[in-house]
């Protein structure tokens, strides 16, 4: 599936529709060197976009190492922020979670009374090693 998005999200007319939630990230391995590609949902939030994710490729990301991406059609770099604190990581997944319930079904977080995600859930997966990755596309 991983290898169709890809493809997808290199293609210029359908990439501007997928695009809207899709990008793929050009992860390097820090061991490796090989380059791999991730595509993966994310969020605009207060001008940057926001990914969140417990799989192994995140370690190879670093705060203040850019990386490339490919948005909306387009190849550009993107300075790259971590946040692994439990503070910051529950914060933010709850607003990727609200602003997308793909991602919400996923990481198994659900919703209180009052629509917002439930706190138990966002530190379960904290606790499960999830991080978030803030993406400043320049």
């Amino acid at each position: 599936m991983n290898a169709v998005m890809r493809t997808l999200l290199r293609a210029p007319g359908v990439s501007r529709f997928l695009g809207e939630r899709l990008l793929t990230l050009y992860v390097v391995g820090r061991k490796s060197g090989k380059v791999f590609e991730v595509p993966v949902a994310y969020t605009k939030h207060e001008g940057n976009l926001l990914v969140g994710s417990p799989f192994a490729w995140g370690k190879n990301l670093r705060t203040g190492e850019p990386i490339d991406i490919q948005l909306a059609g387009r190849r550009r770099t993107a300075d790259v922020r971590v946040v692994s604190d439990e503070a910051g990581v529950v914060d933010l997944y709850g607003v990727i979670a609200t602003d997308n319930a793909n991602f919400a079904s996923f990481n198994h977080i659900g919703f209180t009374a009052d629509g917002s995600p439930d706190p138990e859930d966002l530190r379960r997966a904290f606790k499960g090693g999830a991080r978030v990755f803030v993406l400043t596309p320049r």
